[in-house]
C-alpha cells in the first residue's frame, strides 16, 4: 500500500515509479535500444526539472540526489551561472570548429590549475573518446604500442579501449585490441595474493614489473590507471600507490596516464585525485563533472609530449565536437565556478561528514563490510558475511535501491558496491537527510533479510 513520505528536501506523494512515470518510460522503451543505463531501468523515473541537489519526476515527486548521472552534475541543477551562460552561447553560436572567446579562456583557466606542468588541453565529447586519443599520444611520443590496465578498471566501452576495461562486461565482444595487458589494482580489502598493508610492500606493484618482463613485449607506451576506481565501487588504493606506478612508467620508459574522468574537478576533495599521491602524470583524462552536465572531455598534458606527430599533425588531434562553442561554454563557467564557489574544499568538508556518518552504518547493519572514499566519491559494500566477504545478493541491495527511492533518495545503490557521489554542491544538511533516507531503507531490508 502506497505511503507518502515528506521531509524539508523529499517529497513522494505517489508510488514509484508513478504512473506518468511508467508511461513515458514504457513509450521510451516501444523505440530505444536495450543496454541503456542499469539506474533507469531499474526506477522507471521520468525525470522533469531539477533544482540544486533536487530532482523532480514528472508526477511531482522530489528527491535528493546522491547520484549526480555518475558525477555529471558538478553543479547540480539549473545552477544559474550555469543556465545564463549557456543561454548566453547558444544564442550566438553553438558549433564549429574556430576559435571561441570563451575556448581561449577555457584553455588558459585549466593552464592555471594544472597537475604540474600539464598545462595543454585537447577537448573531446565522450571519456572513450578522451582515453583512446590519450593511448594514440602515448604512442605517437613513446614510438611503443602496448598499454597495461588494472583489474575493475574502467575507461569506456569503445572496442580501443575495451582491452582494458578489468571486467566481465567485455566477455563475448572479442578480439580486443593487440598489446593491451590487465594487472590487479591495489584494492586492499580484496588482495589478490592475500596479503596486508602495508606489510605487502605493495605486491601488487611488484606482481606488474613481472607481468611486463613475462607477458609482454617490452614495448609498453603507457600505465593507464583511475586514482580512484569508480565503476568497482569507488575503490580507494592505498597512499603511495600512484607513486609506485610512476617509478615503474619510469623504469620502462613508457607514460603514466591518469583517468581523472570521475575523479577530476573536486570531486574527491582535491582539484584532481592523483594529488593526493602527489604525483604528476604524463597525461591525464578529464571528463563527467568538467561540463556540468554537457558531454565535454578532453586531455591534459605537456607540451613535450603533446607535440608529438603524428598526434600533433593537422587534424591529428581533434574531433568534430570536441570544445565547440557551447561546450566550451558549459566547462568554463563549471570550472570557474568550483573555483570561485569553493567547491573543492565543500567536497572534502561535506564529504568527509558524509564519510563518518556512513561508517556508522557498519556497526548497525552486519551486510555492510566496509565504507571508504575521498570528498564526494564514496563506496559502500555490502557482504553476506562480514568474514569472507562474499558480496550481498542483488535480491537485497535492489530492495535497498528501491526502498531509497520510495523515501526520495536517488543512489547507486543497486550492487553490492554503492556508490555515493552527490553534486559538489551539497550542504551537510540535504547530506544529512539523504543518509537518514538510507538508514531507513538499510533498517527496512535488515529486518526482511535472510543470511
Amino acid at each position: 500500500m502506497f505511503t507518502s513520505y515528506n521531509t524539508k528536501y523529499a517529497s513522494i506523494v505517489t508510488s514509484i515509479p508513478g504512473p506518468r512515470s511508467v508511461h513515458f518510460f514504457e513509450y521510451d522503451q516501444k523505440h530505444i535500444s536495450p543496454g541503456i543505463q542499469t539506474i533507469a531501468t531499474l526506477s522507471e523515473l521520468t525525470i522533469e526539472k531539477g533544482e540544486g541537489c533536487i530532482l523532480q519526476d514528472v508526477d511531482g515527486n522530489r528527491y535528493i540526489d546522491f547520484f549526480a548521472a555518475v558525477g555529471v552534475a558538478s553543479l547540480g541543477y539549473a545552477h544559474p551561472q550555469y543556465v545564463k551562460m549557456m543561454q548566453e552561447q547558444v544564442a550566438k553560436v553553438h558549433v564549429g570548429s574556430f576559435t571561441s572567446p570563451c575556448r581561449a579562456e577555457l584553455s588558459h583557466l585549466l593552464s592555471t590549475i594544472a597537475v604540474g606542468d600539464l598545462r595543454r588541453t585537447q577537448y573531446y565529447s565522450s571519456g572513450a573518446e578522451a582515453v583512446e586519443a590519450a593511448l594514440r599520444l602515448a604512442k605517437s611520443y613513446t614510438g611503443k604500442t602496448e598499454f597495461i590496465g588494472f583489474w575493475e578498471g574502467f575507461h569506456g566501452k569503445t572496442m580501443g579501449v575495451l582491452g582494458l576495461l578489468g571486467d566481465d562486461f567485455k566477455h563475448h565482444l572479442g578480439p580486443l585490441p593487440d598489446g593491451t595487458y590487465n594487472t590487479p589494482y591495489a584494492n586492499c580489502r580484496h588482495c589478490p595474493f592475500h596479503l596486508s598493508f602495508p606489510n605487502c610492500d605493495f605486491d601488487c606493484v611488484n606482481f606488474l614489473r613481472k607481468k611486463i618482463k613475462y607477458e609482454t613485449l617490452n614495448n609498453v607506451a603507457a600505465i593507464v590507471v583511475e586514482p580512484i576506481q569508480g565503476t568497482a565501487g569507488n575503490v580507494v588504493p592505498p597512499p603511495g600507490f600512484l607513486r609506485q606506478l610512476r617509478m615503474v612508467a619510469d623504469d620502462i620508459g613508457a607514460l603514466l596516464i591518469v583517468d581523472e574522468m570521475i575523479t577530476g574537478f573536486g570531486r574527491t576533495g582535491k582539484m584532481f585525485g592523483c594529488q593526493h599521491d602527489d604525483v604528476v602524470p604524463d597525461i591525464i583524462t578529464i571528463g563527467k563533472g568538467f561540463g556540468g552536465g554537457f558531454p565535454m572531455t578532453g586531455l591534459m598534458s605537456r607540451d613535450e609530449v603533446i607535440f608529438s606527430k603524428p598526434f600533433a599533425n593537422p587534424s591529428g588531434s581533434s574531433s568534430s565536437y570536441g570544445g565547440n562553442p557551447l561546450a566550451s561554454a558549459a566547462a568554463y563557467i563549471t570550472v570557474k565556478t568550483i573555483i570561485d564557489d569553493g567547491l573543492v574544499e565543500n567536497s572534502a568538508r561535506v564529504g568527509e561528514h558524509m564519510l563518518a556518518r556512513l561508517k556508522t552504518f557498519k556497526d548497525k547493519f552486519p551486510f555492510v563490510g566496509d565504507v571508504r572514499g575521498k570528498g564526494l566519491l564514496i563506496g559502500m559494500e555490502l557482504v553476506k558475511n562480514p568474514n569472507t566477504k562474499e558480496k550481498l545478493d542483488k535480491q537485497y541491495t535492489r530492495m535497498i535501491f528501491q526502498e531509497c527511492l520510495n523515501r526520495g533518495l536517488i543512489v547507486m545503490g543497486y550492487n553490492p558496491d554503492i556508490r555515493i557521489n552527490p553534486p559538489l554542491i551539497i550542504t551537510e544538511e540535504i547530506a544529512d537527510e539523504g543518509i537518514d533516507i538510507m538508514e531507513e531503507a538499510f533498517a527496512y531490508v535488515a529486518d526482511r533479510i535472510n543470511l
